[in-house]
């Protein structure tokens, strides 16, 4: 009978297999989690019951993934999906998830260099509130963008500038002098405390936040596919107003309302924007976004440097990720240069 538990192979030329179908199902073709443990439960069972090899039955592993989605993604499926195959409830999950984790990090890396306790002040709380607010304000504009609200992605990402300058200013204005003393480890607890939290958290009920409820007519719906074209797409402004500007000709001349004549608007964005072209755009997306973090992480490492300490692990573990994310994204542009454009492999 299948299961839908991860099976155990019992030759690793076959883990080896299922592994790449896995990956492939997961990168390439954004299958559900749910999918991809199904098809790899039926290919254990065949090979179980047959004593041949995943090879032998199904061939080449890539092919094979590509032959499952075209065969067992829906276009419902895969409409409510990213570029990384996350639904906006699964990216905020993984962008607090990461919060958290990079706090754990850092409690860590204080507790090393500062000892147990630190001294907390006024202008340290506004500080630190201020950075942990931006944080979550850019997690949440990144996800609004995904789902394809675009005025939300922009308000949210105001209110992170307003965060940063506004943290800045205030914690340059209020005294430094410490208050109390503070548990250094207790950042680590903290930090994993908001990832434990953000994993636990359904992502379905961050899905029905995003999601507008499409009433008052074709122009919300008309509004709605541009705006998944722009984020979750990546579509440029004038390509997206330009195919609604089509599909509104064509309801005006049809009379049929918007969800009689194209179906869902998720559903009716994703075949617009389906294509080779589609890949193209994504990898720029990708390009730009380690190119944004690698100054970031760049800048976190100028502002080490500008009290060096050379026996502080903080510094030297900002430097290998400096030093990583700027070859990282180096290898990117020469990619995407020597592609002429194209969609840079894996």
């Amino acid at each position: 009978m299948t299961t839908t538990q991860k099976p155990g192979w019992a030759r690793e030329e076959d883990e080896a297999w299922a592994a790449v179908v896995e990956l492939r199902l997961t990168l390439d073709q954004q299958a559900p989690a749910g999918l991809i443990r199904q098809v790899l439960a039926e290919a254990h069972d065949a090979v179980t019951e047959t004593g041949r090899t995943p090879q032998d039955l199904f061939g080449d592993p890539v092919a094979y993934a590509r032959a499952v989605a075209a065969e067992r993604i829906g276009e419902e499926d895969r409409a409510r999906v990213d570029a990384r195959g996350l639904t906006p409830g699964g990216r905020l999950t993984a962008s607090l998830a990461t919060l958290g984790a990079a706090g754990v990090v850092v409690g860590v890396l204080r507790w090393i260099d500062d000892g147990l306790w630190a001294d907390v002040g006024w202008s340290s709380i506004a500080a630190f509130t201020a950075v942990v607010l931006t944080a979550v304000l850019v997690s949440l504009a990144f996800t609004a963008r995904a789902a394809g609200r675009i005025a939300g992605s922009w308000a949210f990402a105001a209110a992170a500038l307003v965060a940063v300058g506004g943290g800045g200013a205030v914690a340059g204005f209020l005294p430094g002098e410490p208050l109390f003393t503070f548990p250094v480890p207790a950042l680590a607890v903290a930090g994993a405390a908001l990832t434990a939290a953000a994993v636990a958290f359904p992502d379905a009920t961050v899905d029905r936040w995003f999601t507008p409820v499409l009433r008052g007519g074709d122009e919300r719906w008309l509004s709605r596919v541009e705006g998944l074209l722009r984020g979750r797409h990546a579509l440029s402004a004038a390509e997206a107003r330009a195919h609604v500007q089509e599909a509104r000709q064509h309801l005006a001349a049809s009379g049929d309302s918007a969800e009689e004549a194209f179906g869902s608007a998720e559903v009716y964005a994703l075949r617009l924007a389906d294509g080779p072209r589609r890949e193209r755009r994504l990898a720029r997306r990708k390009l730009y976004g380690a190119t944004a973090l690698a100054v970031l992480v760049v800048a976190l490492v100028a502002d080490e440097l500008r009290d060096a300490d050379l026996s502080s692990p903080r510094l030297w573990i900002y430097a290998v990720a400096a030093v990583y994310w700027i070859g990282r994204t180096a290898r990117l542009w020469i990619r995407q240069s020597a592609s002429g454009g194209r969609s840079p492999a894996r």
